[in-house]
């Protein structure tokens, strides 16, 4: 089409505009200059002249394409006889300049894997040097001790769960004191404070080993959550139904008719993109449907709001239709702690992704094993003897110091494989498990400003949870907006303080102090003249975190 439509145009006398029908890329300026010079009638040329290299120059009479071919083959020849190729110039900016827009560092991932592979396979040398084994691992007898009496006891533990399901048909059907918003709230929570109790002191009582009772009191933690968010989100459900159910019945004066309590969200339905004048239009329909909703009396206004707060934004599912077992069930998989009616779902799973995540789950323990056992274990315990040996506190001073500058990088390393391990492969199995959409678990939280901005991104379903049941629930009870704040941080800290306890066996409040201590910090870091640095602040949270994980370590099985 293109040719035809040239071919037409210098027909018509303007053989020297040259039309496109689309943009294209512009065409080497070397290879038309050569090609337009052929292209121009010669005297001068004669059929029997030859080119440099030796090929006769096409006549004059020659097909564009042939002409076309010699001009590029000549051009290419002169190139390949310069000596010092030309290099073009021009303004841009390298990949690591921060007004670069590129984005694409998975070479360095990669490079990440390959500098643990290199790790592993020089200590399972040494290893085989000194011992005569591939691997020889002290902590490995801690992973196969207790596995069985784990199992069972994490299956019962996660049955135990399913308490809250008969407990929310009790709250719905009932018409007297066992009403959610009467003696429901009271029973709910003197149930998960008993059945917290049980299960966190269990490994205790068992006295199990730390990998067992880590994973135990982390796996508690989460279903407990989870039962927390599924309780209080279905009870505030039960009181929108009955609140629907009594506009059902002769409307009385003492018939409750205040707005609507909408409760916090954490899926929402993407707007699809729109035209400028459709977008318009539905300006106008907006503003007619408003003029309209004014016009409809409050009871149906009402009636239809309780409806929709009833009913999951998708629109597939309405309370009570989500208090069934399968529905329990698929919640407690899916990788989030707040309950919804309805989640975001993949069209079908990939096993051989499923297969990759779980595969990575077990290498990430392995590399964390071999982190602990070569770097972290041989310092902690050299440094636990000169410490009794150090006649003096400042030598102690400076042992301590010492083993914490050692435990700088195996720390920063383990920390990195731990965000991995969860929130990338297993929180991602499981996704792929129950086809769960939303597989934003993290955000960048590596270019954090500070550790409120940390907190948010650096695991997002726990956020997500203290967001709703912690940080809204303290403002609902009109609480300022700081103080909600450290009621969160404070139930966070004594969470991080507890899975120390477990790891250590000791509750000094190390963990809960440094945990606080983020409040002071993110106030500093919020000082107008601190906030605009960003590269500081980025640098004083990165300093901070390397430094307290060792630090954290030290406190505990040194002091």
């Amino acid at each position: 089409m293109t040719t035809s439509f040239n071919e037409a145009t210098a027909a018509n006398g303007h053989a020297d505009a040259i039309h496109q029908p689309r943009a294209r890329k512009p065409a080497n300026a070397r290879v038309t200059r050569a090609y337009n010079e052929d292209m121009r009638p010669s005297l001068s040329k004669i059929p029997s002249e030859r080119t440099p290299g030796g090929t006769p120059a096409p006549p004059d009479d020659a097909p564009p394409s042939v002409k076309a071919t010699s001009a590029a083959r000549r051009e290419l020849r002169q190139k390949s006889r310069r000596m010092f190729p030309t290099i073009e110039y021009q303004s841009r900016v390298s990949y690591f300049d921060p007004n670069s827009n590129y984005s694409n560092f998975r070479g360095f991932f990669v490079l990440f894997w390959i500098g643990l592979a290199i790790m592993c396979i020089t200590s399972m040398l040494r290893s085989l040097r000194e011992t005569g084994a591939m691997l020889s691992f002290r902590q490995w007898p801690l992973f196969t001790e207790n596995l069985w009496e784990l199992a069972g006891s994490d299956l019962c533990m996660c049955a135990s769960t399913g308490v809250d399901l008969p407990l929310q048909l009790l709250y719905k059907n009932s018409k007297g004191f066992l009403r959610w918003k009467k003696g429901g709230i009271l029973l709910q929570s003197l149930v998960q404070a008993i059945w917290l109790y049980v299960w966190i002191a269990w490994p205790f009582a068992r006295d199990w080993t730390w990998t067992a009772q880590v994973f135990f009191t982390l796996h508690a933690l989460a279903l407990f959550m989870k039962m927390h968010s599924y309780a209080f989100y279905c009870g505030h459900l039960s009181t929108t139904f009955h609140r629907l159910k009594e506009l059902d019945m002769p409307i009385r004066p003492e018939t409750p008719r205040a707005a609507v309590r909408r409760y916090p969200r954490t899926f929402q339905l993407r707007e699809i993109p729109q035209e400028d004048g459709a977008a318009h239009n539905n300006d106008d329909e907006d503003g007619d449907e408003d003029d309209a909703e004014d016009r409809i009396p409050p009871v149906i206004r009402l009636r239809s709001d309780l409806a929709k707060e009833l009913t999951s934004p998708q629109g597939n599912v309405t309370y009570p239709e989500n208090l069934t077992l399968s529905n329990f069930l698929d919640y407690l998989l899916c990788p989030t702690l707040c309950y919804e009616l309805e989640y975001p779902r993949n069209p079908a799973r990939n096993y051989l992704e499923l297969f990759y995540k779980t595969l990575a789950v077990f290498g990430c323990i392995f590399l964390m094993t071999v982190t602990s056992e070569e770097f972290i274990i041989p310092v902690l315990d050299e440094s636990h003897i000169r410490l009794q040996s150090a006649p003096t506190w400042i030598d102690s001073s400076l042992i301590f110091a010492e083993t914490v500058s050692r435990l700088l990088f195996p720390f920063m390393l383990t920390f990195l494989l731990v965000f991995l391990v969860i929130f990338e492969y297993l929180l991602g199995a499981f996704a792929e498990i129950t086809r769960f959409a939303d597989r934003q678990f993290y955000s960048d939280w590596w270019n954090s400003l500070d550790w409120l901005e940390f907190s948010r991104e650096w695991n997002i379903p726990v956020h997500n949870f203290f967001r709703r049941h912690v940080y809204s629930a303290s403002r609902g009870v009109n609480l300022s907006r700081p103080v909600a704040t450290g009621i969160t941080f404070f139930i966070s800290a004594l969470a991080h303080e507890l899975i120390m306890g477990c790891i250590t066996r000791k509750f000094r409040g190390y963990g809960f102090v440094l945990m606080m201590l983020q409040m002071p910090f993110v106030m500093i870091q919020r000082l107008p003249w601190i906030r605009e640095r960003t590269l500081l602040n980025n640098v004083m949270f990165w300093i901070c975190m390397i430094i307290g994980l060792s630090l954290l370590c030290a406190l505990y099985v040194l002091v």
